[in-house]
């Protein structure tokens, strides 16, 4: 019988070959069944820091595999619309039910794709259709796999090991804050990739979605072009899930334009800040941290009218172009599994309404851009990002040399003033968050951390609105999903999304067969 065993406490700096001999000695000295169901870290007392365990075990050996999915025994045509973590997980999980879903990416496979973004931070040429934030796996891609979410979804343990079974360390099956890293990512996708086609599914690289046919406010085709050609193509289906992202602008306007209802919607703005990721362990953890892995940290002030928070907290990571239009700057964060790097980046975003931009439905979107633009204007217009230390941002002065913190954004920097790049509100809103998230953790409000800018992407400008049966509300047959339709934020819950709109899609095809 798998008994548990909750509080289990192991000193930082061992192994989890301790936490095995000690679960050993509890089971009698036989152990046939162990599995860790649970990993955190208690830093509450630097001087007395400590893993916290959860495992299940029994002396003899269990089975707990799960038993395979009902499938449909006639599958529909199913398209999904992009290859994020929502477009790639509703497209396993279709498969898991039967289906052999076609993949339209406007971008390409992760391996040119990667090619793509070198070349794009060397030599600062975009291409708008391949880049940071179109392709195989999406935005998160460039990112660090960072899989923790503040929603409860019960289907985000599905999409933990969803990534497990295709390659994702086995440690984010339990750890408290799970990680893949950008660099073992792209494994996890080239093995989603081949399972999808085992299934009898394609992959559509380097096509855009560019427009539908419909009947009776039902969807009939789905139709896309060549990104390089022009050439266009058509493909008959049952159902289309719209997984397009939070940067797909074009199809944004297209579907607008099409006569599907959208609504704009509020989000946030800010800017890249970079510590030394030392200094910023050292806060955290106090002496032990240097047997501890790079610290992350979660901070929000409301010490202005408007809520400043960090978001997307890459340790040990680099600062990333991600723009997706030409003549514009945006910056993301990115890490590796090991998050060894120098410096630690966040996001340090200021929360927006459509006070600020206008409550048309892409007021929203073109206030992003002309961030973007004004940002690609201080960098040089080279792609170059405008960079500023904290220490010359509260003071309104431009900076002259970095100090010890240096940055690492690949496509170079220039200094500017940032408070000609964003908006007045959100300068006077960080001017007053960071020495206050700097009584929170020591070392935040440092003079030498950096702000590279702009980070604009956050989350979706608009809302492609659904139902109850998670079909537009427009035109039947087409499921907006995940981050880009503005029902998720980040991976694991955009990846849970697209897990139950596949669900929804399969209950509906079932049902109706059965009354046939």
């Amino acid at each position: 019988m798998i008994k548990r065993l909750d509080n289990v406490k192991i000193p930082a700096g061992k192994g989890e070959d301790e936490l095995y001999k000690l679960v050993k000695k509890r089971a009698g000295g036989r152990l046939g069944y162990f599995r860790i169901l649970k990993k955190s870290l208690d830093a509450r007392d630097k001087k007395n820091i400590f893993w916290l365990y959860s495992v299940a075990y029994s002396p003899d050996k269990e089975n707990d595999e799960k038993p395979p999915l009902e499938k449909l025994k006639s599958a529909p045509a199913v398209c999904v619309i992009g290859s994020g973590p929502a477009g790639l997980c509703c497209a396993v999980r279709l498969c898991e039910r039967g289906y052999s879903p076609v993949i339209v990416e406007r971008g390409m496979s992760v391996d040119e794709r990667v090619r793509t973004v070198n070349a794009f931070f060397s030599e600062r040429k975009l291409d708008e259709n391949c880049n940071v934030q179109f392709g195989e796996g999406g935005a998160g891609t460039f990112s660090d796999g960072k899989l923790n979410t503040q929603t409860k979804d019960g289907y985000n343990r599905d999409v933990l090991e969803m990534f497990a079974r295709f390659g994702a360390p086995q440690e984010i099956l339990y750890l408290n804050k799970p990680h893949i890293g950008s660099d073992r990512l792209r494994v996890v996708l080239k093995n989603i990739r081949a399972y999808i086609c085992e299934c009898g599914g394609r992959f559509l690289f380097g096509k855009i979605f560019c427009g539908f046919t419909s009947a009776c406010g039902e969807l009939k085709t789905v139709k896309f072009k060549d990104a390089g050609t022009g050439e266009e193509g058509e493909l008959p289906v049952a159902a289309a899930v719209l997984a397009v992202g939070h940067s797909a602008r074009d199809t944004f306007k297209m579907l607008a334009a099409s006569g599907i209802y959208m609504e704009p919607r509020d989000f946030a703005v800010g800017v890249r800040v970079e510590h030394i990721a030392g200094h910023i362990s050292f806060a955290q953890y106090g002496e032990a941290y240097g047997l501890l892995p790079a610290a992350d940290y979660k901070l929000v002030s409301h010490a202005h009218e408007r809520t400043v928070f960090t978001f997307c907290m890459c340790p040990g990571g680099v600062v990333v172009p991600a723009a997706s239009e030409r003549g514009g700057v945006v910056v993301n964060g990115m890490s590796d599994f090991a998050r060894d790097g120098k410096n630690s980046n966040s996001a340090l975003m200021v929360q927006l309404s459509r006070a600020d931009y206008g409550e048309r439905l892409f007021d929203g979107m073109d206030f992003q851009r002309r961030l973007e633009q004004a940002a690609f204007a201080a960098g040089g217009k080279t792609y170059r990002a405008p960079c500023q230390r904290f220490g010359d941002f509260a003071k309104d002065r431009l900076s002259e040399n970095f100090g010890e913190v240096l940055p690492t954004y690949a496509a170079g920097v220039e200094f500017a003033p940032l408070s000609e790049v964003l908006p007045k509100v959100a300068v006077m809103a960080l001017k007053a968050a960071v020495p206050d998230m700097g009584r929170k953790l020591k070392g935040f409000d440092c003079a030498d951390a950096l702000f590279t800018g702009v980070e604009s992407r956050f989350s979706s400008p608009v809302r492609i609105v659904r139902g109850a049966d998670r079909q537009s509300v427009s035109l039947k047959g087409l499921y907006p999903c995940g981050e880009g339709s503005g029902y998720s934020g980040g991976i694991t819950s955009s990846a849970a999304d697209g897990i139950k709109t596949a669900e929804f899609i399969y209950d509906l095809h079932k049902n109706l067969a059965n009354n046939h």
